[in-house]
């Protein structure tokens, strides 16, 4: 895999986002909805559908940075564990309002994106020129 279907990738969260937000939002008019605006469901689905809008945009950066011109282990490293992070971390938030229990396995999506932002902050020093 390479930087850039990371572009690709990015893009194609952003949609799921909004298509999951479209789905959630055919209801929002009902203040029930969920349990309420408030209710942990609702937050919870909300909270996966900006999710993969935003780490979509995160994953597009990544591309357009200076990480993208890096080869070798740790770029291929980085750039998988931005998409599973990506894919992670909206699963979680949708399970966690299916079932509370869920939410211990937010640590997976964190360590994924935590090690791939700290793979792309190494990859952007080693790419620096002085």
């Amino acid at each position: 895999m390479e930087a850039t279907g990371l572009w690709t990738w990015g893009w194609a969260q952003i949609l799921a986002g909004f298509a999951s937000g479209a789905l959630v939002g055919l209801r929002f008019e009902r203040e029930g909805f969920l349990g309420g605006y408030s209710a942990w469901s609702r937050r919870l689905l909300r909270l996966g559908h900006i999710a993969c809008i935003a780490l979509g945009m995160l994953q597009m950066l990544v591309a357009l940075s200076p990480a993208a011109q890096a080869s070798g282990g740790a770029a291929q490293a980085c750039f998988v564990l931005w998409k599973v992070g990506g894919v992670l971390m909206p699963a979680v938030c949708w399970l966690s309002a299916w079932r509370a229990s869920f939410r211990h396995w937010f640590a997976l999506p964190v360590l994924a994106l935590s090690s791939a932002a700290v793979l792309t902050l190494v990859l952007v020093q080693q790419g620096a020129k002085p």
